[in-house]
């Protein structure tokens, strides 16, 4: 028997009945992970908020502690660097060594979880042109203890040679992208955290890590502790004309990163003195 055909009339608002029943927030939700995480659409935030992973260093410098005016002209005494994550992908290093820079960092880890997805390339691009390179971990608080991340940070690039091309690695520790700056964490939280992480460190590799922070959040954020000058070179964050003042414990700082927007890839920075001070940073 012939069943008598349904109207495309009746067919369509039951199918958007239908539709509409799928699409639940939930429903949404788990169609979207499954599409891929990582992906995020313009409208999700406002300011957009990161996917775990995505954070690099001196993500918030711009925001927080920079002004924009450009940097003076570098001295003679100054040895250009860059740092670079996963944002630049695949990087052209003969072209970044072509145009004067001598040393590198380049992001590991995050937190106990993330890897960068083009450490080889970066670490070993960088080290093939014959620069002098690093690693750093970009420190999540609320997440894990120091020690596990200065594990995982070791455990995945992040680990020192005394091959004389190899710098000590470095704790990222900056405003929270995900969410309250100092990590919902007090002053004392937040320096027993960096205590626990360098400490580790120093026990996996020998070396003390660099610690790179923002004189502005190192004052909100852990009161502006003066502990960690003594034995962990400061590489500075500042987008300004000159470093500014410095967090307490230091007199001085080793690196500077003065712009994200430097006329080659990645951030830009300068070490505070020629490549030969560069070189016994990396021997120790």
């Amino acid at each position: 028997m012939i069943r008598p055909r349904t109207p495309r009339r009746l067919l369509a608002p039951a199918l958007a009945l239908l539709t509409a029943l799928a699409l639940t927030p939930s429903a949404t939700a788990t169609a979207t992970a499954a599409a891929g995480a990582g992906h995020r659409t313009a409208a999700d935030t406002d300011p957009p908020t990161p996917f775990r992973g995505e954070a690099y260093l001196g993500m918030g410098v711009a925001a927080h502690d920079g002004t924009g005016r450009p940097p003076p002209a570098p001295r003679a005494a100054q040895s250009e660097g860059v740092d670079v994550s996963s944002h630049q992908g695949a990087v052209d290093w003969p072209a970044l060594r072509a145009s004067g820079v001598e040393w590198a960092y380049v992001k590991a880890t995050e937190s106990a979880s993330y890897r960068n997805p083009y450490f080889t390339q970066q670490y070993d691009g960088s080290y093939d042109q014959g620069m002098i390179r690093g690693a750093y971990h970009f420190a999540t608080p609320d997440t894990s203890s120091g020690a596990a991340q200065a594990d995982f940070f070791v455990d995945n690039g992040g680990g020192w040679s005394p091959d004389g091309r190899t710098l000590p690695g470095v704790l990222d520790i900056e405003w929270n992208p995900y969410g309250a700056a100092c990590y919902g964490r007090t002053p004392a939280q937040l320096t027993a955290w960096i205590s626990d992480f360098v400490t580790r460190y120093r026990a996996r590799t020998g070396r003390d890590a660099v610690i790179y922070t923002a004189t502005s959040w190192w004052r909100q954020c852990t009161g502006d502790h003066p502990g960690f000058g003594a034995a962990h070179p400061l590489w500075i964050a500042r987008y300004d004309s000159a470093p500014g003042d410095l967090p307490s414990g230091w007199p001085a700082h080793t690196m500077w990163q003065y712009t994200s927007t430097g006329p080659t890839v990645g951030d830009h920075d300068r070490f505070n003195g020629p490549l030969d001070q560069v070189q016994s940073l990396a021997d120790g």
